[in-house]
This record gives structure tokens, C-alpha cells and sequence, in this order.
């Protein structure tokens, strides 16, 4: 399933997640912006408060907390590129919409096949409930064909990616990975 797009935010490559979720928007404020709460589902939990000039640091690499806004809007950047999330009430739910700016447009297809196995852990740890990451990569490289094929971009790089995490050279495009693709 691909629920990601690409787009242009200040002349740079973009993409943008949209789902809507059967919980609170205060719930799901809580699942993305709690450390404890990312961890369980997000690549990568920031030790944030969060709070806005608060500046984060993970894996050898830097960011700023932009906007803090509860529960509706988070903002930062990481490594040189802008984040955030946006919450909107929905019914009984909310509706999220996650943001990331990326640097190369050719490597969209592997960083939104990445984000597209993150994002499908937060719905069961909404419901408390938990996917694994690696049950969350299942199917990979065929999520990563379909984003190539939708932006128009060669599928060469993420399908080396993904080989270099099973060992192998990679240019069949097949087999499944567990590779997250994010943070190309």
C-alpha cells in the first residue's frame, strides 16, 4: 500500500502522509511526541521535551525543535531537513499528516517506503498493540517498486539499499529486506 506523496515545499523534494485515525487527536499527540511513546514505533526517539529552540541530537547528528503547538502541530529539523507532524480533529479520531523534506528526490521511493513501514506500527500501537519493526518491512522492496513507479524515479538506489542490508548486490528488486529506507 502506498499512502504517501510527493511534493515541492520551498523548491525542495517533499513527502507527505496523510492517514486517518480512529483516536483522539490528544492520544496520537501523545504517541508522536513522547520519547517513550516514538520509540515503539517511530525509527528513532528523540530525547525531547519537546519544546520549540530545544535542539535534539541522535546518531551523530543534530536538529532544532521549530514548533511546538499541543496537540496539533510538531516541527523540527534533523541532519539539514525539516520534519513535522500536523493533527487535525476528526470525528471521534483525528486526522495526522507527516511531513519530511528531503535533499534527493531520487532517493524518495526508498525514504517513503521507509516511512510508509514506520507509520503502519503507530496504528496498533494506538490500540495498544504492537507490530514488529520487522513484520512492519515485510514486503519492502514491492512497496519500494510501487513509490518508484508513482514518482518517476529509478528504483536502483533503494533496491541497492535494501541489498546491501540482506548482503547481497541487489539489482533484482526482489526478495524482502526488513530495510527501513529512512535517512537515506
Amino acid at each position: 500500500m502506498t499512502h504517501g506523496t510527493l511534493e515541492t515545499i520551498d523548491g525542495r523534494p517533499a513527502l507527505r502522509f496523510e492517514r486517518t485515525l480512529a483516536f483522539p487527536v490528544e492520544r496520537v499527540w501523545r504517541a508522536v511526541s513522547v520519547p517513550a511513546e516514538l520509540e515503539r514505533w517511530f525509527p528513532a526517539a528523540a530525547d525531547w521535551t519537546p519544546a520549540a529552540g530545544e535542539i535534539i541530537e541522535a546518531g551523530g547528528a543534530t536538529g532544532e525543535v521549530l514548533e511546538v503547538a499541543p496537540p496539533r502541530r510538531l516541527a523540527w529539523t534533523f541532519a539539514g531537513q525539516f520534519y513535522s507532524f500536523d493533527l487535525t480533529p476528526e470525528g471521534d479520531g483525528c486526522r495526522l499528516v507527516f511531513t519530511h523534506v528531503i535533499d534527493d528526490r531520487g532517493l524518495s521511493a526508498q525514504t517513503a517506503t521507509g516511512w510508509e513501514a514506520y507509520l503502519s506500527r503507530l496504528e496498533p500501537l494506538l490500540r495498544g498493540e504492537e507490530l514488529s519493526e520487522q513484520d512492519a518491512h515485510a514486503g519492502w522492496e514491492e512497496t519500494h517498486e510501487r513509490y518508484a513507479e508513482l514518482f518517476g524515479v529509478d528504483p536502483a538506489p533503494g533496491r541497492r539499499f535494501a541489498a546491501a542490508l540482506r548482503g547481497n548486490s541487489g539489482d533484482s528488486g526482489s526478495g524482502d529486506s526488513g530495510a527501513n529506507g529512512v535517512g537515506a
